[in-house]
């Protein structure tokens, strides 16, 4: 219902004067905010090292990015065959990540997802990845670690915005067939592995996308796998 709101009034006129009033109506009428969780990303791997060093240890030889923007991280990149899709900029192929994979029939060993942010977009990413991954690949997702309620709040009212990609992730962890861990690095890095989960989440909740930020709030370290980046390497 809210969200609903906020994205009609979003139509109405654009700039900061709008993401103020979206902010403060969510004050009022959104979610509490239990505070801010002190994340910090600047001591910790950046995405470009992370994904790299992962397709040199794995010997991958096909890379798919999902949301390329200003192609910081595609044209880092090096492997054999690289694909980057976004409908504004950068990458190879301009159109959404829905069309892509309409008309898509190859397969990946890497796929990065950093798209839209919003849950229901986020999970239709991941099933769609998950469709075209080769059975040893990763999956990795952006944005996963919120560091407050408005970070994670849709529509954007936030510089640094993870959306609620976290919601959609927390979805996949409780799938018997694939083993999740949310990298502490750069924002928050899911990690999709195609193998029996290794540490399956039992939440009882039928619509993933009415998880509150309060829940992540308390409980973020098992909602979402949280483990260092020396441990991945040892775990994938």
């Amino acid at each position: 219902m809210l969200e609903s709101i906020y994205l009609k009034l979003a139509k109405v006129k654009g700039g900061r004067n709008l993401r103020k009033i979206i902010s403060f109506y969510r004050k009022i009428f959104g979610e509490k905010n239990p505070g801010k969780i002190n994340f910090k990303f600047s001591d910790k791997p950046s995405r470009l090292k992370v994904v790299q060093e992962i397709i040199e240890i794995k010997k991958f030889n096909s890379y798919l990015e999902i949301g390329t923007f200003d192609d910081e991280l595609f044209s880092y990149i090096k492997c054999g065959r690289k694909i980057g899709v976004d409908p504004y900029s950068g990458g190879t192929h301009r159109m959404t990540s829905d069309e892509f994979f309409l008309k898509n029939s190859e397969k990946f060993d890497c796929i990065f997802i950093d798209g839209l942010h919003h849950y229901k977009q986020v999970k239709k990413d991941i099933e769609n990845s998950i469709s075209i991954l080769n059975d040893k690949g990763i999956i990795f997702l952006h944005d996963c670690l919120p560091n407050s309620v408005e970070a994670q709040a849709v529509p954007r009212t936030e510089v640094h915005w993870n959306g609620d990609v976290w919601k959609a992730f927390v979805e996949v962890r409780c799938n018997p067939l694939l083993d999740c861990y949310t990298c502490y690095a750069d924002y928050g890095i899911g990690v999709i592995l195609k193998r029996k989960n290794r540490n399956l989440l039992n939440i009882d909740n039928k619509n993933f996308a009415k998880l509150r930020f309060v829940e992540f709030y308390n409980n973020y370290k098992t909602l979402m796998n949280l483990i260092l980046y020396d441990e991945l390497k040892k775990i994938i």
